[in-house]
């Protein structure tokens, strides 16, 4: 078979870390018979690729690390023989043997590596499906599926914690106050994320905590800094939350956001900004203490009506300032359950890894298996080839698509090393 000379060590590395090659009767380029005992540990750092490996070659044991490449000749032209990194390296595993530059200890796997599995990973590498091993799915084990699901859940979690430990630390660990920048960039999915969150991070919270029990004035507050009370307003409403903001601004020196940094262009008039910050003002004000009432909260339908709030009764029959309306709509079911998906759920997650408190963890990670799928682009390519039952499922499905599928990262995937073992057996 006509193999690609530029495929990656990592896949010779791969091979070598499973095991994937015939070991009747190893011997080395001159001959020496060789009984591997352990392959060693795959070093992630700069040196020989694999550490504390034990290698018989003859009737001698050796104990050191091990070195492959696609050709012998890649030893001197990666520099090795020069760096003494690589001085107690005891066998140079290759693909192809081109070259005897020295003595060292060399095992060809050319003719010892199924066929199926170099012709298998091409095909992964080259497909440009949807999925590249979609057409082979239905082999993988359930079991399979099962505990890769669980390991993508873990680290698209720990992904989505991180920007919320780091604002846990610039808040002198005030959870309330992680919460509310949370909720706002929950209430700007998925367009107006980033003008949500600038409107959160434009006030000190210690402010905003203050104007809850006033709904005008928590209106003005948001509004004002949103950049939306700015020119001239025909209604009472907005020109009343524009003299309270000029008092607030006045007072307490605020630097509203730029009004040009909200999106409006095709949505439905229930995600305009105004309509989601009159939202996120009635949360603010009906739920004072947000985060306190989140940990009380048992199941994902809980939650949920925490989030079902009526704004004020301007916004019953507006959807922004002087343009009146039939009927309004508040925030709907299916933003209400992406806020919990993105904003609730990790946050939840990162409270009980901080505190040591693993009923909360496990709360994030039960919500989640309650919650419907998503369905957007991706999730609706996924059911085409495997079952989507659950939140659980599509945010495993979407870390999976993100960060394996369109990377080719099969090597490193939970199905994509199943499907090559598949091949190695």
């Amino acid at each position: 078979m006509s193999v690609d000379p530029l495929f990656p060590e990592e896949l010779l590395q791969y091979i070598w870390q499973s095991g994937l090659f015939n070991h009747c009767e190893l011997a080395t380029i001159a001959g020496e018979p060789l009984n591997i005992i352990s392959r060693g540990r795959l070093n992630r750092n700069a040196g020989p690729d694999f550490t504390a490996a034990r290698i018989r070659i003859g009737d001698v044991e050796w104990a050191g690390n091990v070195e492959l490449h696609y050709r012998t000749s890649d030893w001197r032209r990666h520099g090795h023989h020069r760096n003494p990194r690589y001085d107690n390296v005891i066998l140079h595993v290759v693909f192809e043997h081109d070259s005897a530059w020295n003595d060292m200890p060399c095992l060809e796997l050319q003719h010892r590596i199924p066929k199926v599995l170099l012709q298998r990973y091409q095909a992964l590498k080259q497909s440009e499906a949807f999925v590249p091993c979609a057409p082979m799915l239905a082999r993988v084990p359930e079991p399979a599926w099962i505990g890769w699901e669980a390991a993508l859940m873990e680290e698209r979690l720990e992904r989505k914690v991180g920007m919320l430990y780091n604002w846990l630390q610039q808040s002198r660990f005030n959870w309330e106050e992680v919460c509310f920048r949370a909720m706002a960039q929950g209430f700007g999915m998925p367009v107006n994320t980033e003008a949500f969150l600038q409107l959160a991070l434009s006030m000190p919270f210690m402010l905003l905590a203050r104007q809850r029990a006033h709904p005008d004035r928590l209106e003005a507050l948001l509004f004002g800094q949103a950049g939306m009370l700015t020119g001239q307003f025909k209604d009472a409403y907005p020109q009343q939350l524009q003299e309270e903001y000029r008092f607030l601004q006045h007072k307490y020196q605020l630097q509203p956001m730029p009004a040009h940094g909200w999106n409006w262009l095709r949505m439905r008039p229930s995600a305009f900004p105004t309509m989601r910050i009159a939202c996120f003002a009635a949360l603010l004000h009906q739920t004072p203490h947000l985060f306190s009432r989140l940990l009380e909260m048992e199941s994902a339908d809980q939650a949920e009506q925490l989030f079902y709030v009526a704004p004020s009764p301007y916004w019953a029959d507006h959807y922004r300032f002087d343009i009146p309306s039939v009927r309004t709509a508040g925030i709907g079911k299916g933003t209400v359950q992406h806020m919990l998906i993105n904003a609730v759920i990790p946050l939840l997650y990162l409270y009980g890894k901080h505190m040591g408190l693993p009923v909360y963890r496990e709360r994030a990670l039960h919500f989640l298996r309650q919650l419907p799928a998503e369905n957007n682009r991706i999730i609706r390519g996924w059911r085409q080839h495997v079952p989507v039952n659950s939140a659980w499922d599509s945010q495993a499905l979407l870390q999976l698509k993100q960060y394996y599928c369109e990377e080719k990262r099969c090597l490193e995937c939970g199905i994509g090393r199943v499907l090559l073992e598949e091949c190695g057996r």
